[in-house]
């Protein structure tokens, strides 16, 4: 089983840097940041820019991949999010993956004046974006890369280069319906799940083996296995209100076949509160 964590964007450098070079000294093999301008109930706290710190992360850190949990359509466009993607993964020594959904109907999806879209838009929208990265991406042509869709149009857009990873760095989708996972099994490396909104714990982890077996019927279909993701934190608080209840957790996950479990950075308080000592002593047995 791999261990990822996630810190949220909000400390000032001088204080996030400790926590990502942490992450690593504490051995997680992957940390992420939200790709969001603002979120939720924390939306009124400082929050940064999720690429720019993602670069900081990479020039403190060596082994650790680093990644976008996860990065939307709702203000991002793929040419130049593909370009700074690939500018990072080289700055990172080919450990970036991208971390990527259709985007919620959140502050990200109003904050630039958009007009709400429906479910079926959205998701339309999802698989232009995902299909424009993965062209992007890859860079398989010395000249220009080009595509109009409804939703998004490049006109002879030139990247960076060959890309640092081959073909491209990983593309990990979060979907929890049947379409998002077909799009997952085709273009992807891996699905990111978080499991649902139920309070119960028991019913998150129905929800949770419910969305596995819907992912087993797009490879099924598809002839892929991807790798697959969960966050822990969904199910009625934090995994890492002590060291017992992530061991739990993560035994669960195991037996529906995930392969990374994801948990967060704990907060001082509010949502993700939590001990540092227990992550501390949860990482020490890895």
């Amino acid at each position: 089983m791999r261990h990822g964590i996630v810190i949220l964007p909000q400390q000032p450098w001088a204080e996030a840097r400790r926590l990502w070079s942490s992450a690593e000294g504490l051995r997680f093999d992957s940390a992420w940041t939200y790709d969001h301008l603002s979120w939720r109930t924390l939306a009124d706290q400082p929050w940064h820019a999720t690429l720019p710190t993602l670069t900081a992360a990479a020039t403190v850190t060596e082994m650790i991949r680093l990644g976008t949990f996860v990065a939307s359509p709702n203000f991002r466009h793929p040419v130049p999010f593909a370009k700074e993607l690939a500018t990072i993964d080289d700055i990172a020594g080919g450990r970036l993956q991208a971390g990527v959904g259709s985007g919620g109907t959140g502050f990200d999806a109003s904050v630039l004046g958009q007009r709400a879209l429906t479910a079926r838009e959205r998701h339309r929208r999802f698989v232009e974006f995902v299909e424009g990265l993965d062209v992007l991406l890859r860079q398989e042509t010395d000249g220009p890369i080009s595509f109009d869709g409804d939703w998004f149009t490049a006109v002879d857009a030139r990247m960076v280069g060959a890309p640092r990873q081959s073909p491209r760095l990983p593309l990990l989708l979060a979907a929890d319906g049947p379409k998002g996972m077909a799009l997952a099994a085709e273009r992807a490396e891996g699905w990111i799940t978080f499991g649902g909104d139920a309070d119960d714990r028991e019913q998150w982890w129905a929800d949770v083996a419910a969305r596995v077996r819907m992912l087993e019927t797009a490879e099924a279909q598809s002839g892929r296995r991807l790798q697959r993701l969960l966050t822990l934190d969904g199910a009625s608080g934090s995994a890492l209100e002590s060291v017992d209840a992530f061991q739990e957790a993560e035994g669960r996950a195991a037996e529906l076949g995930f392969d990374e479990v994801i948990v967060h950075w704990p907060r001082r308080e509010g949502i993700y509160a939590g001990d540092e000592n227990v992550l501390f002593e949860v990482a020490s047995r890895f």
